[in-house]
């Protein structure tokens, strides 16, 4: 989507134009995954379009990086790329940093839709299907998913929420055991992430039904919308984003928002996301406030309803 004029920033300014004049850091998870790649590749455009060197610090996964920039001086040269799990982190126990006082949102930055996926012995071929399937037999089909609070895991949450099915969750410690299960037929589904599922699916290993985003994706282009299959309103995808500490100036947030979405709006850069699996995006600040509010209500209830937790 493309950048917005920023309601409430202020317009560029002499502090605008004299910053950055130091190298800017950007805090994430730890080195060698997908998110690593995309911080990366983030962190080379934005070194071009600012004239300072920006360096990738790579901490332990989990609430450490959120603490070191929301404890950093909100000066935006500490800045933190991080996904759901900021917010999620915060709704499941109690974490030094909340997230959304302790942080100013710069940009949504990609996402990574899911695929809703069976295996072909299941006599499944659409997603009114499944719903017709799970309210005549609930419980009797079941799904695999990663870690708790992993997109494959919330995907499928919510799915069932919404369409109001009982499905079985069997965990799996990653994606990628849960993958392999799903090959052989020991689960009869998935909501799986669209980068490694899609070779499968048209290798006629797995069956597609749909993709998660609120609208079709270039990842699975042949496929429609679980939204538009029989679940009004769903959309799921792993989304990661940009922060700066709370605080920091409105004209600092501005220069960062447009200098990233600078690089996500560039052809080779859209292209390198859809060969690792996922979309690049760039929002306004606001734009990514109002996500955060909206994932957090949502995902509160899966809390509240003992589906969600820190197990």
């Amino acid at each position: 989507m493309a950048a917005r004029a920023v309601s409430g920033h202020a317009a560029s300014t002499g502090s605008e134009q004299a910053y950055p004049n130091k190298p800017i850091r950007i805090v994430t998870g730890g080195a060698g995954g997908s998110v690593d790649f995309v911080v990366r590749m983030l962190a080379q455009g934005l070194t071009a379009n600012v004239g300072q060197q920006v360096i990738v610090d790579n901490r332990p996964p989990g609430v450490i990086p959120g603490v070191i920039v929301s404890q950093a001086p909100p000066d935006g040269y500490s800045l933190l790329f991080a996904g759901a799990t900021l917010w999620i982190g915060s709704l499941l126990q109690k974490t030094p940093y909340d997230s959304l006082k302790d942080f100013s949102p710069i940009t949504l930055t990609n996402k990574q839709p899911n695929v809703l996926v069976v295996h072909p012995s299941v006599a499944i071929n659409s997603v009114r299907d499944l719903i017709a399937m799970a309210k005549s037999k609930p419980g009797a089909l079941n799904y695999a998913s990663g870690g708790n609070g992993s997109s494959t895991h919330l995907a499928a949450e919510v799915f069932k929420d919404m369409a109001g099915v009982n499905i079985v969750r069997i965990a799996y410690k990653g994606g990628g055991p849960a993958l392999i299960d799903l090959l052989s037929g020991q689960v009869h589904m998935s909501f799986a992430n669209a980068g490694p599922v899609m070779a499968h699916v048209k290798a006629g290993r797995l069956r597609a039904l749909a993709v998660t985003s609120a609208k079709p994706s270039a990842l699975a282009a042949d496929l429609p919308t679980v939204a538009a299959s029989g679940v009004p309103g769903y959309e799921a995808a792993a989304i990661v984003d940009m922060f700066a500490p709370a605080k920091t100036p409105d004209a600092v947030v501005v220069r960062l928002n447009r200098e990233l979405v600078r690089v996500l709006n560039q052809a080779d850069v859209k292209e390198r996301f859809l060969a690792s699996g996922g979309e690049a995006v760039g929002s306004t600040p606001q734009e990514l406030t109002d996500v955060m509010k909206s994932e957090i209500a949502r995902l509160g209830k899966l809390v509240k309803a003992g589906v969600l937790t820190n197990e």
